[in-house]
């Protein structure tokens, strides 16, 4: 199928009302585009999809069912470190022995990763740790507890 370098209607423009479609409005309304929207799409406009839709029929790809996947809700150690004195306030976290102890699954997380610094002596108690996270809060002199 050949691509017209420009369209017709600038040839044709200045001629007459109807460019050379006919007296009663050819090319005018909904008929000539063959319904609305994707109608057509697997019958009259079947070689137009080969052509410029070959992939909008049939399933590609897998997808992971949702009720086997476990959905990871992280915080940085740096978040942890900025707002341990906030949960202490707030009653969220305690100290013991000189150590603010922070359950991250109480507060809706289950997973501590690295980014940020570590500057309070912290326990961290969790599901999953990077180690990263792990040892800056071990450098910093605090302690992190799994669950299992």
């Amino acid at each position: 199928m050949v691509v017209r370098k420009r369209k017709k209607s600038r040839k044709l423009r200045g001629r007459t009302r109807t460019m050379g479609w006919g007296r009663v409005g050819q090319h005018r309304k909904s008929g000539s585009r063959g319904g609305f929207g994707a109608v057509g799409q697997h019958k009259h406009k079947w070689i137009w999809m080969l052509k410029y839709a070959p992939d909008w029929y049939g399933k590609h790809g897998f997808v992971n069912p949702t009720s086997r996947t476990e959905l990871v809700r992280e915080i940085n150690v740096g978040v942890l470190d900025e707002i341990a004195d906030k949960l202490v306030r707030e009653g969220k976290a305690v100290v013991e022995e000189g150590m603010i102890v922070i359950d991250a699954t109480k507060l809706g997380f289950n997973k501590v990763t690295g980014k940020g610094k570590v500057t309070k002596r912290m326990k961290v108690i969790t599901e999953y740790i990077t180690e990263n996270a792990r040892r800056k809060i071990e450098e910093a002199g605090g302690v992190v507890q799994l669950l299992e």
